[in-house]
């Protein structure tokens, strides 16, 4: 007896052992969830290991909902895609199904819609909104060890959710009959139907491969049959798919009527791959024609007894399906059915550019969430396709410190984007990159061109500003035949400019060099460049050694007198021939004005007629008024005309229009030309249609809504820009002297160039000098140093500013008579509130949306910028280099947190 019993006993275990062995290949995902069997038997595993970003949320919903004991996990927005990695230990086909699930699990009654991408793909779109909980179903071929399934965000969409997801091999072969000519696609389920079954779904175990095939229901008014259901032996061996008995011993068919039909909705207009299958389970043998959407696909077709068959039908470009079985003899009938939309998988990127991609990843010491395919689904963050193909790259503000040799890896870059990543020494291991045709490598220390750049035949904007470029420019960028746009600003760049960059199609900006200029002779930069501009001057001489100066008053004593007898008997003669010279003189000045290449000479009539005669006036002040012209090429102009001719006479408006001429920067409003005809004195400059920045601020159609803080401080940067030209790279320098926002000019991109309509402002009298001088300027704005002093210097220019820095900070005018008397003059008010960090005062519109160190670093050197002392003041360039870190910082901010600039 003891053996019998130990005999069965060990039977049981074995069959039990048996009856509880988990099915080889699944893999089911409990998302967020802890490991558990279910009650068929079939074991779940949390997903953590699986997952693979780690800024991720496991939420269980709360008691008391239908789906209490489901858990969800959440992907709140973060950089990169969400995905899990998927392993595949088979080489067939699998099936991918994932479920899931909001029911409010965070309380905020906002259902999130969110895509689905498999390997290079996206899927489908899940929108819980609809439909809650939502389920899906993927075929896909396998080509790798590992399959990738990402959630990707949609903006404004809510945070993606997954609760369940299940890998099961599908049987070798099946679902590929009749795709031969939809190659690269995968299958997304839309119908799996167990026609004649009303009992519920039939799953695992029924079918091995765990398969759901839904309950029969009625697709349409005209299914009016019942299902049939007999058990008996079907020849399943001639069908790769290997479709559960228990599907194919049910079936749909119609007693009285000689036509079944189906209507199935689909999703999405599409290619619709199409299955159905019949079983001979009747002890007759029925025929029918079969019809989708009306098309005949298989007429007489006749199901024979204990036999198994299937139809594999794909249809292009439907958005309905009409499954139609037409009698011929008996009464049709059919057992199953499955329908899948064909959805297409893109290409992947080569592995050598995915290789290199990694090792870049890798150097920067950052997780930049590149992982899978850089283009596909959807590109890395950092990256640009076009197809399956890396064009663009973009990694500014990371630590890079060199160029590596595996940039030159990624040969179909179109665009490099380095600009402050900390590169030092030479430009090298770029020479491959043939189809670049953009590349931003400014601010930061490279010392040498290197050798590579004259390989890269397409290239079109080269960006070296603001690095260590020392020596020449070398003769082979000239060469780049393709190139439109070098800057070279801000480096120690000197000598002549390569003879071949002087063409119309290049414009070179190269101010903020030690000399750089197509001629020895020029050191102010290019004059060739058109966005530059020319503001209202003072010119600052140099002070003499003080021998000199004592030399020069003796002189003076000297050659004053015998000066002043010579003045005395030629003033006689000129005076009678005084018509006879304006004749003259003009013709000179004409002929000297018309050698000058930078401003066009307009005559009179010209300018009557591009400003119809002076219709629309855009600006007056003292020296005038300025008018809205349009030449005859159709560019718009600014057009100032001065009406008192007193203070300036033609020898000074000669020479101011020569310096102006010269002047040429981007951040500076540029002149376009003159007109001296007529005693006419007419300046034109380029019109800038974005307005005044005081405009912006405080005019009837004031933009400060949507002027944000970064926008105020690339608006700053720019003029900063435009001063520190003035101050340090013009020859001589150039005191602005009358600084002010409405002084401050912007284009359609809101960029922004310094201008200033005051010719009146210039000191006339040759025996002048220009730092000694009457004290010009506007209220509010004027450097009370150099008012109590008449010592005109560049820190009035810094102090000027200052007040516009404080304007953009706080958003109001330099003067206002409204509120306390201690808010009257923006200085005195703002100046202790910023120097505490105290932001209160910072403009309404602003807050909530600006770094803190990004104000702190602008309101400090604000408040340094208007010190009563000008020793205590900033020099520009100081004030520059402050703006841009804080523009920087604020870039910084809105990525991190994914605002819009």
């Amino acid at each position: 007896m003891g053996f019998w019993f130990w005999f069965w006993f060990m039977l049981f275990c074995a069959s039990s052992k048996v009856s509880f062995s988990y099915p080889d290949g699944f893999l089911s995902l409990s998302c967020g969830g802890t490991n558990f069997v279910d009650s068929s038997n079939i074991k779940w595993v949390s997903d953590s290991d699986y997952v693979t970003i780690g800024n991720t949320a496991i939420v269980n919903f709360v008691e008391g909902t239908a789906y209490s004991q489901v858990p969800v996990r959440f992907f709140p927005n973060s950089p990169g895609r969400k995905c899990y990695s998927l392993p595949i230990n088979v080489s067939s086909s699998v099936l991918v199904r994932a479920q899931f699930v909001y029911k409010n699990y965070d309380g905020l009654k906002a259902p999130p819609a969110f895509s689905v991408s498999l390997g290079t793909a996206i899927s489908t779109t899940i929108n819980l909104t609809s439909t809650d909980p939502w389920t899906e179903e993927f075929i896909w071929p396998v080509n790798k060890d590992s399959l990738p399934l990402c959630l990707q965000s949609i903006p404004g969409a809510g945070v993606p959710v997954i609760s369940t997801l299940e890998v099961r091999p599908l049987p070798q072969g099946a679902y590929k009959t009749g795709l031969e000519g939809f190659p690269n696609k995968f299958l997304r389920k839309s119908h799996r139907i167990n026609c004649g079954n009303n009992n519920g779904a039939l799953r695992y175990p029924l079918d091995q491969y765990d398969r759901i095939w839904d309950a029969d229901r009625d697709f349409s008014p005209f299914h009016v049959s019942t299902g049939f259901k007999r058990k008996s032996t079907v020849n399943l061996s001639s069908l790769k798919e290997t479709p559960p008995a228990a599907v194919l011993q049910t079936a749909r068919f119609l007693v009285r009527k000689e036509v079944l039909t189906y209507n199935l909705p689909l999703d999405t207009l599409g290619d619709y791959y199409i299955i159905l299958y019949f079983a001979g389970i009747l002890p007759v043998f029925p025929s029918f024609d079969i019809l989708i959407n009306g098309d005949v696909i298989r007429p007489n077709y006749t199901v024979k007894s204990s036999e198994a068959s299937a139809l594999f039908i794909t249809r292009k470009g439907i958005k309905s399906l009409n499954i139609t079985m037409k009698s011929i003899r008996f009464y049709p009938q059919i057992n199953g059915i499955e329908v899948y939309e064909i959805v297409d998988i893109p290409s992947e990127s080569s592995s050598t550019t995915v290789s290199a991609l990694q090792v870049i990843q890798q150097s920067t010491g950052l997780d930049l969430g590149w992982q899978d395919d850089p283009c596909s689904p959807t590109p890395w963050d950092h990256i640009g396709c076009e197809g399956n193909l890396v064009t663009s790259l973009e990694l500014s503000d990371i630590n890079l410190r060199s160029i590596s040799p595996t940039f030159g890896d990624l040969l179909d870059l179109k665009s490099l984007d380095l600009h402050n990543t900390s590169l030092s020494g030479e430009i090298q291991n770029l020479g491959g990159l043939l189809e670049l045709e953009k590349m931003n490598l400014s601010f930061n220390q490279l010392t040498s061109f290197g050798f590579d750049l004259e390989d890269l035949i397409n290239l079109q904007i080269l960006d070296l500003q603001n690095n260590s470029l020392q020596g020449i420019v070398p003769d082979s960028l000239g060469e780049l035949k393709e190139l439109h746009l070098l800057n070279l600003e801000n480096n120690k760049l000197q000598g002549t400019l390569p003879e071949s960059m002087n063409r119309e199609s290049l414009e070179v900006r190269t101010s903020g060099n030690l000399c750089l200029s197509f001629s020895l002779l020029t050191c102010n930069g290019d004059s060739r460049n058109h966005s530059y501009e020319t503001p209202e001057v003072t010119i600052v001489t140099k002070k003499k050694h003080d021998v000199h100066n004592h030399l020069g008053v003796v002189l003076g004593a000297v050659g004053g007198a015998v000066l002043a007898l010579f003045i005395v008997s030629l003033s006689v003669f000129l005076y009678t021939r005084r018509n006879k010279t304006e004749v003259t003189y003009t013709t000179r000045a004409d002929t000297e004005m018309r050698n000058w290449n930078a401003a066009k000479l307009f005559s009179y009539k010209e300018i009557k007629a591009a400003t119809n005669n002076f219709k629309e006036v855009i600006g007056r002040g003292s020296f005038g008024s300025v008018y809205l012209g349009k030449l005859q090429d159709g560019k718009l102009i600014a057009v100032k005309v001065r009406f008192d001719k007193s203070q300036i006479g033609a020898d000074s408006f000669i020479n101011e229009v020569s310096l102006l001429s010269q002047i040429r920067h981007q951040s500076l409003v540029s002149l376009e030309g003159f007109c001296h005809e007529s005693k006419q004195q007419i300046l034109v400059y380029e019109y800038l249609p974005g307005g005044s920045l005081a405009n912006n601020l405080y005019g009837a159609n004031s933009k400060r809504v949507t002027l944000s803080w970064v926008r105020r401080l690339k608006i700053a940067v720019d003029a900063a820009k435009g001063l520190d030209y003035l101050h340090n790279g013009s020859e001589p320098r150039i005191i602005h002297r009358d600084v002010k926002s409405s002084n401050i000019l912007l284009d359609m991109e809101m960029n922004a160039k310094v201008c200033d309509f005051g010719l009146s402002k210039q000191v006339t009298q040759a025996d002048a000098t220009h730092v000694t001088t009457v004290v010009k300027g506007t209220a509010g704005y004027l450097d009370p140093e150099y008012y109590s002093t008449q010592q005109l210097t560049e820190k009035s220019d810094v102090y000027s500013f200052g007040v516009v820095l404080l304007e953009l900070i706080c958003g109001r005018e330099p003067l206002c008579h409204s509120g306390t008397p201690d808010s009257f003059n923006l200085v005195l008010w703002a100046k202790p509130y910023l120097q505490a960090g105290a932001f209160e005062i910072v403009d309404d519109s602003l807050k909530g949306t600006f770094d803190t160190e990004s104000m702190r670093k602008a309101a400090l050197i604000a408040s340094r910028s208007v010190e009563r002392e000008a020793p205590r003041r900033p020099t520009i360039a100081e004030v520059l280099s402050e703006l841009k870190e804080a523009y920087s910082i604020q870039l910084s901010y809105l990525a991190s947190t994914g605002h819009v600039n």
